[in-house]
């Protein structure tokens, strides 16, 4: 019995030791910062609708603004949702709501009772009410003859037409801000030879934008890419937002860009689809013909695609081209697989394959067998293969796994394969660039300060992740490296990584991943992006990310398609000089 009593009153003083302190509110500012709304169900659920920022310390009435339509781009009117809707509070200390806030009805008002840090209460309504956008921009604009795509400073609303052409009379097409309209209509005959002026109007009716389109030769910077121009394009969850296949589904995804187009392909053999490549809606499946799209796909630097399909040992592998969406690609190279794994499984591009480039192809290891070391090397003058090369990087330790969560992609440094390659893999958690004779050159470390908590500020690349996603390409002057770190585990952090290095001078600078001076746009933490956070049965770590210059040499986008994480986007630079 006093056994029992002595660790009964061990208990009682832990306990006693944890009850919370009083604690003196930190901000001077109202108690209540923000209320959020999220889906309690459907498609969606989990995700959130509406926010508002709540900047008046006295205000007793709380109306949440939910959009019209969800997504944003769809016809889909968010009114089934607005009676279950889950919302949250963001509260200074020693504030709160009751009753607390759980599942609400938005098109009610809902009665609390909300009291301060000093102790004193009032009521409090929270109720919703469905807004229209008032977003009224032109995303893109492009001539139907001569092709030709606008170059759009969204500051100045000034859309320029690079070309010497008479363009008294042109017709053009014009992608909108969801739900937008515009006047007069862009597709109906217009003399863009002195400027033309549009006006767009947001949903709303009432916000409105002018746009004058000037044929004329912006201005570029004379290196690299404006940082301060990064605006994000969309992030979508793939499944419900793009009919494109769920977590658990056992697909290899990898993307490409033709002209306007982001083409998505499964790896299953089916059709590339594509999308618009500024606010992904869905367009079509690209036409095929003989190609064999069981591999992977990627784009280069000038409006071609390359389809590959997955050879087994023995197998013959191809790579097909395109320059069209609509047009059947054409064989451009084919060998024998004469190595004891596949090939095709991740392929990457930097340069013109119409000019001078290099195609990296690697071979996967095989599952409960073995690691891998190996990949292919092509490169492309005049057009023309003049090399295929087999190349392996075993000397160095250096190996990964069996695809597509355990392997890697060595997009190359430049297209006259003269500075080597870059790879990033689950097992090694670092960035490394090999040099040409195939040594390492530089590692970027991975792992960070050991901090697990977002919140902290630690950032690293650990085994819940799967840094394997890497792209190259030259870019007004510079060349660039993207890293995308999915997620091989989303239930836990630090979640998917963005980083994208200026590599002109060599391999990135410092000595890790996500603060190297080489740095020109990072998104480290992408929770707020991120959409299946429980499933751990799916299908790895499985995912992609591209850059792709536009043909006019004016922008910069990159994506990144997480299948894990369910969660596809896309993010725009320029080189305007403003």
């Amino acid at each position: 019995m006093k056994k029992t009593l002595t660790i009964l009153l061990a208990a009682s003083l832990s306990l006693a030791a944890c009850q919370p302190e009083y604690v003196l509110p930190t901000a001077q500012r109202q108690g209540i910062t923000s209320l959020v709304a999220y889906f309690s169900f459907g498609a969606f659920e989990g995700q959130e609708l509406g926010r508002l920022e709540i900047n008046d310390p006295d205000a007793d009435r709380y109306v949440i603004p939910i959009p019209w339509y969800f997504p944003e781009n769809s016809d889909d009117i968010t009114t089934p949702y607005m009676v279950k809707m889950r919302v949250r509070a963001s509260l200074e200390a020693n504030c709160k709501i009751d009753p607390p806030l759980t599942v609400l009805d938005l098109t009610e008002e809902n009665h609390f009772t909300y009291t301060d840090a000093t102790g004193a209460s009032r009521d409090i309504i929270i109720t919703g009410e469905r807004v229209r956008s008032s977003k009224c921009e032109i995303l893109s604009f492009m001539l139907k003859k001569p092709t030709l795509s606008g170059i759009i400073d969204k500051e100045n609303r000034v859309i320029s037409l690079v070309t010497a052409n008479d363009l008294s009379v042109a017709e053009a097409s014009a992608t909108l801000s969801a739900h937008a309209k515009i006047s007069p209509d862009p597709a109906e005959p217009h003399n863009y030879n002195d400027g033309f002026t549009f006006t767009v109007t947001a949903d709303d009716g009432k916000t409105t934008a002018d746009y004058t389109v000037v044929k004329n030769i912006p201005q570029k910077i004379g290196y690299g890419v404006n940082p301060t121009s990064a605006e994000k394009l969309f992030n979508l969850d793939p499944s419900s937002g793009l009919g494109l296949p769920g977590y658990k589904e056992n697909v290899n995804v990898s993307m490409g860009v033709l002209d306007s187009y982001l083409i998505v392909n499964l790896g299953d053999g089916s059709a590339p689809k594509y999308y618009n490549k500024v606010i992904a809606t869905y367009q079509g499946q690209i036409k095929i013909g003989s190609a064999v799209p069981t591999g992977a796909i990627a784009s280069d630097e000038k409006d071609h695609l390359l389809i590959c399909n997955l050879a087994a040992p023995g197998e013959t592998f191809s790579i097909w081209k395109t320059s069209s969406v609509n047009q059947a690609p054409e064989l451009l190279l084919s060998f024998l697989n004469e190595e004891d794994v596949q090939i095709g499984l991740e392929m990457k591009v930097i340069g013109d394959i119409d000019g001078e480039a290099s195609i990296s192809v690697t071979y996967p290891g095989l599952e409960g067998v073995t690691t891998s070391s190996r990949f292919r090397s092509i490169h492309i003058v005049g057009g023309e293969v003049v090399s295929n090369e087999l190349k392996d990087v075993l000397a160095t330790g250096f190996a990964w796994g069996s695809g597509p969560s355990g392997s890697t992609c060595l997009p190359a440094a430049n297209p006259n394969n003269a500075e080597g390659w870059y790879s990033c893999v689950y097992s090694e958690n670092a960035l490394t660039w090999f040099k040409p004779d195939l040594t390492v050159g530089k590692k970027l470390n991975g792992y960070g300060d050991g901090t697990d908590d977002v919140s902290g500020g630690g950032t690293y690349v650990d085994s819940n992740t799967s840094p394997n996603n890497l792209d190259t390409k030259c870019f007004n002057n510079a060349r660039f490296l993207v890293l995308f770190v999915s997620n091989h585990f989303p239930k836990w952090w630090p979640g998917p990584q963005l980083y994208v290095y200026d590599i002109t001078s060599g391999a990135p600078g410092g000595d890790n991943i996500w603060n190297s001076p080489s740095l020109v746009f990072s998104q480290p933490y992408m929770y707020d992006q991120q959409y299946n956070t429980g499933g751990q049965d799916g299908n790895g770590a499985c995912g992609d990310v591209i850059l792709a210059p536009s043909a006019d040499g004016y922008m910069l986008y990159i994506y990144y398609y997480d299948h894990y994480s369910q969660m596809i986007g896309g993010w725009s630079l320029d080189c305007i000089k403003k």
